[in-house]
């Protein structure tokens, strides 16, 4: 017998909001000439969560901070391999979005967001695609969730929160654009009772 998997939230709507406001103003105080400031999400929920990093920004710093959004799909090194059975199990092929990068990325202070850094294949991903759009002068990353388990040396600039997991957990980040909920939950697996 099987027992199903487990669900615990680990940041509700107001935690996550909180956190996002917390992020927000460790990005201005890291950063001091915000006129070279930029927010660039990574579909599709970091696309959501820079959204609303940049409206905080933009409140805070009293000015439009330019945002963006990233597609990386053909930047991940796994792409070819997915669909292969055996190979990269759950990945389905990618789903195309669009880049929209309307700011100019020479010399920009670039933050790159995403909902949960695990290996930091998304992040290598994301950086080999902004570098095809121009030069930033930096590029500092923000995730709500570090769950360690790197296989790349990657660290991120701001994180929401850590959370330190098994590697057949599972994180999901659920926003109301996407999943009409805003919640954090670890998903832990089913265990066999025999």
């Amino acid at each position: 017998m099987t027992r199903p998997a487990t669900e615990h939230v680990v940041l509700n709507a107001d935690q996550l909001q909180r956190t996002l406001v917390r992020i927000a103003h460790e990005i201005l105080e890291k950063n001091h000439d915000q006129r070279a400031l930029a927010v660039v999400g990574i579909h599709t929920r970091g696309a959501y969560l820079a959204e609303r990093l940049h409206e905080s920004l933009s409140g805070f710093a009293g000015r439009e901070i330019p945002k963006g959004e990233l597609d990386i799909s053909f930047y991940r090194d796994d792409v070819a391999a997915r669909g292969l059975q055996g190979v990269i199990p759950k990945t389905p092929n990618p789903v195309v979005k669009d880049t929209s990068l309307p700011f100019d990325i020479d010399g920009a202070t670039v933050v790159l967001v995403d909902d949960v850094l695990f290996t930091g294949r998304t992040i290598r991903a994301a950086i080999d695609a902004l570098f095809d759009y121009g030069r930033p002068a930096r590029i500092q990353l923000a995730v709500l969730i570090d769950r360690g388990h790197r296989e790349l040396p990657i660290r991120p600039d701001y994180v929401g929160k850590n959370l330190p997991t098994a590697r057949l957990e599972r994180i999901e980040v659920r926003l109301t654009e996407v999943d009409a909920a805003d919640e954090v939950v670890i998903i832990r697996p089913s265990r066999s009772t025999d």
